[in-house]
């Protein structure tokens, strides 16, 4: 598709009504949210979820139009992409990881979408260890974290899931209902 068709065909969306989730869009719990970087396809799906914070764990800049679009709509961006990074061998430091859970376990900040590049690996490892964190069992955490990869499941992300250290989690004084 040329430029003119994909300019044609967002009209015709945007117009016509339909809502198109970003890649590997998911629910986690209520008012949280998964996701691969959005496009302009997908804002009038976002608007819906009324979003208040994103938390980006892509290491690659999210285009002008989604930061227009995020600031448009007064959205709080978290961005850890670029922080800490972890050793080539670890899927990504725990220190991200950390972060992350902190703003996820603060319910001030939802609805709250977390999301990296395509919302495979770094969304699905910050996931599984909330996910851990709600003490699920480890064989249900790696099948989320699977339907969400695909076929590129990455053995390091499922290693470094299991062996995250949930005692080093900050317990808010008014947690989630869902942990």
């Amino acid at each position: 598709m040329g430029a003119a068709a994909d300019e044609r065909y967002l009209e015709y969306v945007v117009l016509g009504g339909s809502l198109i989730p970003p890649i590997n869009f998911g629910i986690v719990e209520e008012n949280l949210y998964r996701s691969g970087m959005p496009n302009e396809l997908n804002f009038p799906f976002l608007e819906k979820l009324q979003l208040k914070t994103i938390v980006n764990l892509a290491s690659e800049e999210p285009s002008q139009q989604f930061l227009n679009f995020v600031s448009d709509h007064n959205i709080d961006m978290v961005n850890l992409g670029g922080v800490g990074l972890s050793l080539s061998w670890k899927s990504m430091s725990e220190e991200v990881v950390l972060t992350a859970m902190d703003t996820i376990l603060d319910t001030s900040t939802y609805p709250l979408l977390i999301m990296c590049h395509l919302g495979r690996h770094q969304t699905g490892t910050v996931v599984g260890c909330m996910r851990k964190l709600q003490r699920w069992n480890l064989t249900a955490v790696f099948e989320e974290y699977r339907s969400f990869a695909g076929s590129k499941v990455r053995l390091l992300s499922e290693q470094f899931i299991e062996l995250f250290d949930t005692d080093l989690v900050r317990i808010p004084p008014n947690p989630p209902p869902w942990l």
